[in-house]
């Protein structure tokens, strides 16, 4: 029984000695008999590693190549002859390749590529080949485009797939694969080999050695996660693992049915592993009530511009309270010890607020303050901090997006799902229209913060009274950059009044009452969905936000339970 071939997926040597690296019969075969050489060249390399063979006769060779020679004489043949060495380079060699191995082609075009390498000295050539060594023809377009991330927010090109590219294999570096993953964290443990039937086929993403990874599709992320069943953690303390996305390109779209361009080809295990997309996710909104789409309707007309809220003010007498003395609550009356000594304690419901979201502002409309950008950063524990963030959120004075982590910083638009750790979805939503002019997105977050209010209690929110501060995670100059000759600010001063709203809780839910006149608050219903924006709301006729839904204002997306 003949022993298992192990596919040779790359395989690459390098010829020394050569005197003259442009010399195709100098790369192609020493002089003399092959059984008295005392080194092997490039034909002699491919004789004795065939594409395909029967028992110990080759059927077919390889036919795609790629050479590298020593980055100084590429630079010189490129400024001295236009590539002229290296056009002649790849011509010899195709012609002498089909001259002696043209029964083993099958059909198959002879392709060279010629690449400078610094790490190669004079005399050196470096050839590669393999199955999953391809050369593209002349105005082939691109199939797929693969990239990877390690934090599922940057993002970075790894390579493109051809429509006739069968295998790719991506791995710690190219000398041992066909492209090199930036940030591979798991050095050379193994690789992620992608097969490619060509198109109207989805591309299968298989691991080797497959005893190696574990390889699960996130049907509702779009991309792969790759783990080392090895363990193994990063600087961190985090588990090593590699996300990989496959993307179609524009052109190979159009033709390909839905079937494969929705999610690649997965095995039955992995398959009853992917996780359906969540029904409050941006992609699928259920269909609203009538009455909230009505109010949409009317919300969705452009309100009257109102000023931010930002104007020099006097300093507030040391005795003016925050808030106003007829919203205070009358202290209870003492209780006799008797009468304490027979009471019956029973539960009371607690109503909490929770900060269910962050609202990141347009910070076009506060550049007269010097804002130059504003910086919400995440922990491992996905908790907005100001130190020892794994990812942040950035928005600048041009309202622009970009999320940063350690892998880099990259420009991204709305919606937009990341997944920095694993199990847990980070959600960048799009704004509702009547909140657009305001608010560039709000960034869902996984744990929200709650804290416990009194019941029956009119109390008032805003960045100057102490009620729910710890939930004002943004009330520091760290999250927000200044011009130069700016004095640095808390980010609350953009979009939140000193007094902002007032909320009492009652039996239907919550009453709202705004307290300043430039201060916008938006009514959204549990799923984050725009139901209005608030307009007159006194004390006397206060707007009911029901046990459940959330409001907006600032930075703050609050949650009001019951």
């Amino acid at each position: 029984m003949m022993p298992r071939l192990v596919p040779n997926y790359v395989q690459r040597e390098i010829l020394a000695g050569i005197p003259d690296v442009f010399d195709a019969d100098a790369i192609w075969q020493a002089p003399g008999l092959a059984l008295f050489s005392r080194r092997a060249l490039l034909r002699d390399l491919l004789e004795r590693a065939p594409r395909e063979q029967r028992g110990r006769a080759a059927t077919r060779c390889f036919s795609h190549i790629t050479l590298a020679l020593p980055q100084e004489e590429v630079d010189d043949d490129r400024h001295l002859t236009r590539g002229a060495r290296v056009r002649e380079l790849t011509e010899g060699l195709a012609a002498l390749h089909q001259k002696d191995f043209g029964d083993l082609l099958q059909g198959d075009e002879v392709r060279y590529r010629v690449v400078g390498a610094e790490r190669l000295v004079p005399g050196e050539v470096e050839v590669r080949f393999g199955h999953a060594v391809y050369l593209p023809a002349p105005g082939e377009t691109i199939q797929y485009t693969v990239s990877v991330s390690r934090d599922s927010a940057v993002w970075k090109t790894v390579c493109p797939v051809y429509p006739n590219q069968r295998l790719t294999l991506i791995g710690n570096d190219d000398q041992h694969a066909t492209w090199a993953a930036p940030g591979w964290p798991f050095g050379l443990e193994g690789s992620i080999l992608l097969v490619n039937d060509g198109p109207g086929t989805p591309l299968e993403v298989q691991v080797r050695p497959k005893d190696a990874f574990e390889c699960v599709h996130d049907a509702a992320q779009g991309y792969y996660i790759v783990r080392s069943r090895r363990g193994g953690v990063d600087a961190a303390g985090a588990p090593l693992r590699l996300l990989l996305r496959v993307t179609p390109a524009p052109a190979a779209m159009a033709p390909l049915p839905p079937a494969a361009l929705a999610t690649p080809r997965l095995p039955a295990a992995q398959a009853a592993q992917a996780p359906a997309r969540p029904a409050s996710t941006p992609a699928a909104q259920p269909a609203r009530t009538a009455a909230a789409a009505t109010a949409a309707e009317h919300a969705a007309e452009p309100p009257a511009a109102r000023p931010a809220v930002w104007k020099p003010r006097m300093a507030p007498p040391a005795d003016l309270t925050a808030v106003p003395v007829a919203l205070q609550a009358a202290p209870p009356a003492p209780i006799a010890a008797a009468a304490e000594a027979e009471a019956t304690y029973a539960p009371v419901s607690r109503q909490r607020v929770a900060l269910a979201a962050l609202a990141l502002p347009r910070l076009s409309r506060y550049r007269e303050t010097g804002a130059q950008a504003l910086e919400i950063g995440l922990d491992r524990a996905l908790v907005p901090s100001a130190d020892g963030s794994i990812i942040r959120f950035a928005v600048d004075d041009g309202d622009t997006l970009h999320a940063i982590t350690a892998a880099g910083r990259e420009a991204i638009s709305v919606p937009a799902s990341f997944r920095p750790v694993d199990h847990t979805a980070l959600d960048l939503l799009a704004p509702a229209p009547a909140m657009a002019d305001r608010y560039c997105a709000l960034l869902r977050l996984p744990q929200p913060p709650a804290l416990p209010v009194a019941p029956g209690v009119r109390q008032v929110f805003g960045r100057s009274t102490p009620v729910l501060a710890a939930l004002r995670v943004l009330d520091s100059p760290r999250f927000l950059r200044h011009a130069a000759g700016t004095a640095a600010s808390s980010a609350d001063r953009l979009g939140l009044s000193r007094s902002a709203f007032s909320f009492e809780p009652v039996a239907d839910g919550y009453r709202i009452a705004r307290l300043s006149p430039t201060q916008a608050l938006y009514h959204l219903d549990p799923d984050l969905h725009f139901v209005a924006a608030i307009g007159e709301a006194t004390a006397d006729a206060p707007y009911t936000l029901p046990a459940g839904h959330h409001l907006v204002a600032g930075h703050y997306v609050l949650r009001f339970d019951a």
